[in-house]
């Protein structure tokens, strides 16, 4: 082996090196948030208010989990309406914008320009809070409806534009061979596109269904009902009701040590967090495919 090919190698190794120990370490920061979440809920008040969260804590403490599972009942509705407006909601979203984006890279479709700028003009200007709210309430009357949640964010204008643009990777071979054989515009979208699809439908899902889960603003608008709250605004309001609890406690000379108004806001960020982060690893493999879609093979 020559020397210019030892040295070679070595330079070889030492970029790889190099490049291990960067993403290591990279990969370190970005975890160690989470850790501290979990750790920061299992820790006893006193040390919180004391020494602040840390990785390990002195003690360990059950009692913000005890807290929120004295509520057991209306957690798990909770959880309940977030997983139904979260599957119905990223699949009728999904059915829609893969629609629009198949509509919209269409060369026969002659107002195709005028309904992207269109769609593309809702990025821009919005009709704000006030007409919004009149709309869902007085027009569509979906006031304390789970369906005031979902209607909002079914569509997207960049997710119709990332379906769009996938689209053109598509060749258009396939859609004329399917017209010859018959096909309408419907079988060719459900039948052609939606199997080549499923890279950018698992990618727009994936933002989808994260908008959805921790969907709040629209359930604090427009929902009354305890038993349609949708998990994170329950949340929201078990840490206000925890704090107002201290404060009421402190009123009447109580020490406040022991009710867990610090670690509760993890233990509810862990809960809040867990499902949908155990979702990712299923939808990984997809993201990785749809770095070679738009490849051209000769």
């Amino acid at each position: 082996m020559t020397s210019a090919k030892i040295k070679q190698d070595r330079g070889t190794l030492a970029i790889k090196a190099i490049s291990y120990f960067s993403i290591t370490a990279f990969a370190l920061a970005c975890l160690f948030p989470f850790v501290l979440m979990i750790s920061s809920s299992f820790m006893n008040e006193r040390e919180i208010l004391q020494e602040g969260y840390k990785l390990f804590p002195k003690e360990i403490s059950f009692k913000a989990y005890d807290m929120m599972l004295n509520n057991s009942t209306a957690l798990t509705k909770a959880y309940g309406v977030t997983i139904f407006i979260t599957v119905v909601g990223t699949l009728f979203g999904l059915f829609m914008m893969s629609m629009a984006g198949f509509v919209l890279n269409r060369k026969d479709f002659k107002y195709r320009n005028f309904f992207s700028f269109m769609i593309y003009f809702t990025t821009l200007f919005g009709g704000g809070l006030i007409p919004t709210y009149i709309l869902m309430v007085k027009y569509l009357d979906l006031k304390d409806s789970l369906y005031a949640m979902i209607l909002p964010g079914i569509v997207g204008a960049w997710s119709i534009f990332l379906m769009r643009n996938f689209m053109k990777a598509i060749p258009d071979s396939l859609y004329e061979s399917a017209t010859i054989d018959g096909a309408g515009d419907f079988r060719i979208y459900w039948q052609v596109f939606l199997p080549l699809a499923v890279p950018s439908l698992a990618t727009v899902g994936l933002f989808t269904a994260l908008g959805f889960w921790n969907e709040w603003y629209n359930g604090m608008l427009y929902i009354q009902s305890p038993d349609k709250f949708p998990l994170q605004y329950f949340l929201q309001r078990m840490i206000n009701q925890t704090n107002i609890q201290a404060l009421i406690n402190q009123g009447a000379v109580i020490d406040t040590a022991d009710l867990p108004s610090q670690s509760i806001k993890m233990a509810t960020a862990v809960l809040a967090t867990g499902p949908i982060i155990l979702l990712y690893p299923f939808l990984q493999r997809y993201f990785i495919t749809g770095l070679t879609i738009g490849a051209v093979k000769g």
